[in-house]
């Protein structure tokens, strides 16, 4: 699965003017226009979004319903995160100092969100949807799922939305979604539950993959028809449908991911099992080959002498083809601290390579309130 790095994304728009119903999808068109190409394909100037390549999605999908209700009523639940990060931070260079992106209220000084947005944070300030201004400070972040939570100084304005069951999520059910600064919720499908590997050592086995793409997801809140939220919005993708290629959709990280962690993340700022071993090594499938792209400076994978070019082939005595098995062979052996027993071939030579995981969250700048 190819998707846009979320660095490039986690800036997300501000907030944009009232319009009709559906506007959110108008300015996609250059978007998705730059993401068909890619795949080959393309968007017709003024006909409907259904290149063919996308036809036989589509017309698998039920037609919007417009029986959702109120799409506006949802709009009180949904605030804007301010993030400002020092410039010396280490995710600063890819995710840049200033990111803008969305929240949901949970309770009354609670709000949750995608996590990188507000990773090594100094400073966090939220914006209701009826235009309060009030600081906050991280509570919490998770490598492992992705989350991030915020707590407010003051108490907020808006309405708490409940969090509702992410497994009852099925393809083709009809989802809501919205973001900060949009008038009201559009009406989206459910594509695929497939597994989701990055080349950023994350991997969700039955994330939300969902059609047609919105171009406003970062944080942005999935909403199930019983108005529960399911999902929160982390990525755009190019390849979101099961068993067809060159298909763009997002991708949202489900909700029960985060029950079973939130009391951790906001009495502790993280998990308190100490989470997966985290060796700060980027791979990309290229060929059939797990290849070594990128290092973390400093970080466990760079002081055992693994190198950009170093091919994986496996973990103890283990082969691994693809991120997915990488992942899961890594997190088998033992938890952050554990020594990784990488075998790898670099210059051309199979060797034996043991590299000392530790903890993301060690790795990382605290946010102020963690």
């Amino acid at each position: 699965m190819r998707a846009r790095p979320f660095h490039r994304f986690s800036r997300a728009r501000a907030p944009r003017p009232a319009g009709r119903p559906g506007a959110r999808r108008a300015p996609l068109r250059a978007l998705l226009g730059a993401v068909l190409a890619a795949a080959g394909l393309s968007v017709a100037g003024a006909g409907p979004l259904a290149p063919p390549a996308l036809q036989p999605v589509q017309s698998a999908l039920p037609r919007p319903s417009g029986t959702m209700g109120d799409l506006t009523r949802f709009n009180p639940s949904i605030v804007r995160l301010d993030a400002k990060v020092p410039a010396d931070a280490t995710s600063a260079q890819s995710l840049g100092p200033d990111r803008v992106g969305t929240g949901i209220i949970l309770d009354a000084r609670t709000v949750l969100t995608i996590g990188y947005l507000t990773l090594e944070a100094d400073a966090v300030l939220v914006t209701t949807a009826s235009g309060k201004r009030i600081p906050a400070s991280v509570a919490g972040y998770d490598h492992a799922s992705g989350f991030g939570l915020v707590r407010t100084v003051l108490p907020l304005d808006g309405t708490p939305m409940p969090l509702g069951d992410s497994d009852r999520i099925r393809e083709r059910q009809r989802v809501l979604t919205l973001g900060q600064g949009e008038p009201e919720a559009t009406e989206i499908f459910v594509l695929s539950r497939k597994t989701f590997a990055a080349s950023w050592e994350y991997l969700l086995e039955s994330p939300i993959f969902t059609f047609p793409p919105v171009n406003n997801w970062s944080g942005a809140a999935l909403i199930a028809e019983d108005g529960s939220l399911v999902g929160v919005g982390s990525l755009i993708v190019n390849d979101a449908a099961s068993g067809q290629q060159n298909v763009p959709g997002n991708l949202w990280v489900p909700v029960n991911l985060l029950k079973p962690i939130m009391a951790d993340l906001l009495a502790n700022g993280r998990r308190s099992d100490g989470g997966n071993p985290w060796l700060g090594v980027t791979t990309e499938n290229v060929r059939g080959n797990l290849m070594v792209v990128r290092v973390a400076r400093n970080g466990p994978a760079d002081a055992a002498g693994l190198a950009p070019g170093d091919i994986v082939v496996g973990v103890g005595g283990e082969k691994v083809a693809d991120q997915a098995e990488f992942y899961r062979k890594v997190w088998k052996v033992g938890p952050a601290g554990s020594v990784i027993p990488l075998r790898v071939i670099k210059n051309g030579d199979l060797r034996e390579l043991p590299v000392k995981s530790i903890d993301r969250a060690d790795f990382l700048r605290k946010a102020t309130g963690i």
